[in-house]
């Protein structure tokens, strides 16, 4: 007889209270998932006072220098790498600012890669490579909460002085208990069972969209409501920091781009413009 594994069933690899999903009709699945997704802002807006303390804690260590680090795998690992390479062209910060690192390297970016999530001492490796100081701030992404790639790193980080937090879809995870401050977004099962790109994914992407928006505001990165600090790469942007400038100034369409390219960014255009 098979000896039986006696595992324990998180929230997140629960039965989906949906059933015979390939019997349903288009409407019926579309409205359904929708119907889910309505769940994930509720459960995000239950977990923003520990996301305030996380944000004004890294605020503090931003402005001396700091850094961040997401670690994450599949999904979660994905949410990290485009969260931090979104920051760098939306509000001209550089990329070392925010770096996200996924299990098993760029590669795994585009496809899954074997037993990378597995090695529970990688990820402090590659934090110890990008030469890791306790003004940075490193961040756990694992909708199951207990990845060992992430686990591992985060329980290095912590027992080496640094602020460590993790966001995560399921209660007392192995990650909410190395991290100093979890973030625990629960929205319940997924439409498909188990597929955490769905709202857990959602989930994740809003908390970080969170976090690293109100940094970059607090940073100096915003004026009023606009992105005065975009890179320029692409006419569209050309366009909008043009229509900003104008805005700001009242001043003519053509002199607006014209500093604006000669400048390299709203804020540095206008800034010269009121010399």
């Amino acid at each position: 007889m098979a000896e039986k594994t006696n595992l324990r069933l998180s929230i997140t690899e629960s039965p989906s209270v949906f059933d015979n999903l390939e019997k349903m009709s288009v409407h019926e699945i579309i409205h359904g998932i929708n119907s889910e997704d309505a769940k994930v802002a509720p459960a995000v807006k239950k977990a923003l006072p520990r996301i305030e303390t996380l944000i004004n804690l890294v605020e503090e260590r931003m402005k001396k220098g700091g850094r961040i680090f997401y670690l994450g795998a599949g999904t979660s690992g994905r949410l990290g790498v485009l969260d931090a390479s979104e920051l760098p062209p939306t509000f001209g910060v550089p990329d070392t600012m925010v770096i996200g690192l996924i299990a098993g390297g760029d590669v795994a970016l585009r496809k899954a890669v074997e037993a990378a999530e597995d090695d529970p001492r990688r990820a402090w490796e590659e934090l110890a490579e990008r030469n890791i100081t306790k003004l940075d701030t490193v961040i756990g992404i694992a909708a199951s909460g207990s990845t060992p790639y992430v686990v591992g790193g985060l329980e290095k980080a912590r027992e080496n002085g640094l602020l460590t937090a993790c966001i995560t879809c399921n209660p007392d995870s192995g990650v909410a208990r190395v991290a100093e401050y979890p973030i625990e977004v629960i929205v319940g099962p997924e439409f498909v069972t188990g597929s955490t790109r769905l709202k857990a994914g959602t989930a994740q992407k809003m908390v970080l969209n969170i976090i690293t928006t109100t940094l970059m505001i607090k940073l100096g990165r915003v004026k009023g409501s606009k992105m005065v600090n975009m890179q320029l790469t692409n006419q569209k942007l050309v366009a909008r920091g043009t229509r900003m400038i104008v805005d700001e100034l009242g001043i003519s369409e053509k002199e607006a781009r014209d500093a604006l390219l000669k400048c390299g960014s709203v804020k540095k255009a206008i800034e010269s413009l009121k010399q």
